[in-house]
């Protein structure tokens, strides 16, 4: 299947301008020179960390219940009326948009007898009626219909809502915490990272499809978004089409990062002015919101953005992979190249990245007191565990605070 089209079609902020530039002009340096950004020297992590289920549920109770955790895009829900269901960590989320445009999380269980109210997915609706007994919900979660309520016996609507969670929306994304006691500072999470997300204008875009892919431990899934150094050798005939392979930057913006790899164009440009680049064209970055989102595209026409989330099991994870386009296909045409991107998007993640993560999990257990080297080379991949490691150990009340990233050369 051959390789998408780079089209570019963000016009840049003066922000966003001057940083794709920035490491556009990096890229250009490695090129010239066959070389990429390295961390100061190489990395253990033990291989334990993978497998050990006791080490799992601190990363679920210590960072992925407590965090503001991206579950949906604006696009999912785009107009008044929309929801979007999904289950999380074992825990049933609805959320929704409401009439004034606000959005809202909730647990998707009915408060009579816990009943899942919408399934899994995205719809349009004036309320949410649970399907066991028809009790109904505005949506914003208040209880406005119980069934035969003259028989049922009198019910005190504001103390059965749905049990509320904490919920913001920012740069075209809807986080939310599992934690109802919990408390959402997307300033303060986000950091240097929000000015270059709201850039990216991934608000305004149309949400073409989403697709499921299946995987294996949640940070052997990770491990494969964050470096190029793999492309040449699994990515031979895809991915290694159009990127070189090991030549990349790295930059991290406390616990989340951006990891640009270099595109192949970038020969055919590398002696013209300036003023001629395309960063969309020439720049392949990976905007990547901790614990498990990756934006790719994020400069062009067409958006790819994946939703790593673990699964109910250590050695199991789900990853939504969603296409954005700039603008709603017009033509048959169009919605061709778009469907295209989805289908070589997900078999290239699915048969390529997973398959060989499968393959990497089913030998966990012949290196359970070994452990893994990361090389300078793999300097996003460093950060990401060292991030994972200092947030099991950091107060939650500390956790938006900027992990020790490698230093890089």
């Amino acid at each position: 299947m051959s390789t998408p089209p780079y089209t570019a079609a963000l016009d840049f902020d003066p922000v966003l301008r001057d940083d794709a530039f920035g490491v556009m002009r990096r890229l250009v340096d490695h090129y010239r020179r066959k070389t990429t950004d390295q961390a100061s020297g190489q990395y253990r992590e033990p291989v334990a960390n993978y497998r050990d289920p006791e080490i799992w549920q601190q990363e679920m109770d210590r960072i992925h219940r407590v965090i503001p955790l991206p579950v949906a895009l604006s696009a999912e829900l785009a107009t008044p009326g929309s929801y979007k269901a999904v289950e999380v960590l074992g825990t049933p989320v609805v959320i929704t948009r409401d009439a004034t445009d606000v959005v809202h999380a909730m647990l998707n269980a009915c408060r009579h007898r816990g009943a899942e109210l919408v399934p899994a997915g995205v719809g349009h609706t004036r309320r949410l009626t649970c399907p066991y007994h028809a009790w109904s919900y505005d949506l914003g979660g208040c209880l406005v219909g119980v069934n035969a309520e003259e028989t049922f016996g009198p019910v005190d609507r504001g103390a059965m809502s749905l049990r509320y969670l904490p919920v913001a929306e920012r740069a075209g994304f809807v986080f939310v915490c599992l934690d109802p006691s919990g408390s959402i500072d997307l300033d303060a999470w986000l950091g240097d990272m929000a000015p270059l997300l709201d850039g990216l204008g991934l608000d305004r875009c149309f949400h073409h499809s989403t697709t499921h892919l299946p995987g294996p431990n949640w940070k052997l899934v990770v491990d494969g978004y964050l470096e190029g150094y793999h492309f040449a050798s699994l990515h031979r005939t895809t991915v290694f089409r159009t990127n070189h392979s090991n030549m990349a930057t790295f930059d991290p913006f406390g616990p989340h990062m951006r990891v640009a790899f270099a595109l192949k164009t970038i020969g055919a440009v590398a002696g013209s002015p300036e003023e001629t680049w395309e960063p969309a064209t020439s720049v392949g970055p990976i905007f990547w919101l901790f614990p498990g989102i990756a934006i790719a595209g994020g400069w062009r026409r067409i958006v790819e953005i994946s939703f790593v989330l673990p699964g109910r099991t250590w050695d199991r994870s789900l990853t939504e992979q969603h296409v954005l386009l700039r603008q709603p296909p017009v033509d048959d045409e169009e919605i061709k190249v778009a469907d295209h991107a989805r289908d070589w998007f997900y078999e290239v993640t699915l048969d390529e990245d997973y398959a060989t993560g499968e393959g990497v999990q089913r030998g966990l257990d012949a290196f359970t007191n070994e452990q893994f080297v990361f090389g300078r080379n793999e300097p996003g991949v460093q950060h990401f565990h060292r991030t994972v490691t200092q947030m099991i150990e950091t107060p939650p009340t500390k956790l938006a605070q900027a992990p020790t990233a490698p230093p890089t050369t």
